[in-house]
C-alpha cells in the first residue's frame, strides 16, 4: 500500500530501529514507547489489522516472532506483554497489522489492590 507508514518502513523508504527481520516480518523500536522495551511486529504484507483475513500461516509465522523478539530483547524470563490493537475505537493508529511487544519492567495491571 503506497500511503501506509509501515509498508514504508518495510520496504526500508522510512528508517526505523530494526530489532529483527525476515522475508515475512519485521520487528522495529516503537517511535514513542510506553515501556522500556516496547517493540512493533508486523508482517512484510498489508492487511489493515488482524480482522483483515490475514491467512492462518501469516497469522501464526507473525505471532511466533513474539518469542524471537522476547528473547532478542531479554524479556522472556522477566515477562511482557502483548498488545494487539484492532480499529480505531482500539486506538489503533497505523492502520497496517502489528504486534506490540511491551516489557523491560513492572506493569500495572488496572487493579488498584495491587500495585
Amino acid at each position: 500500500m503506497s500511503d501506509c507508514l509501515f509498508c514504508k518502513i518495510a520496504a526500508g523508504e522510512i528508517p526505523s530501529t530494526k530489532v529483527y527481520e525476515d522475508d515475512r516480518v519485521l520487528a522495529f523500536e516503537d517511535l514513542n514507547p510506553m515501556m522500556p522495551v516496547h517493540t512493533l511486529i508486523i508482517p512484510k504484507n498489508h492487511y489493515d489489522n488482524i480482522a483483515d483475513n490475514i491467512p492462518d500461516d501469516e497469522m501464526g509465522y507473525l505471532f511466533n516472532t513474539v518469542k524471537k523478539v522476547a528473547d532478542i530483547k531479554g524479556v522472556t524470563k522477566s515477562g511482557f506483554r502483548v498488545t494487539v490493537n484492532t480499529n480505531d475505537d482500539a486506538c489503533q493508529s497505523v492502520h497496517h497489522a502489528h504486534i506490540h511487544v511491551l516489557g523491560g519492567g513492572k506493569m500495572n495491571d488496572g487493579d488498584p489492590s495491587r500495585k
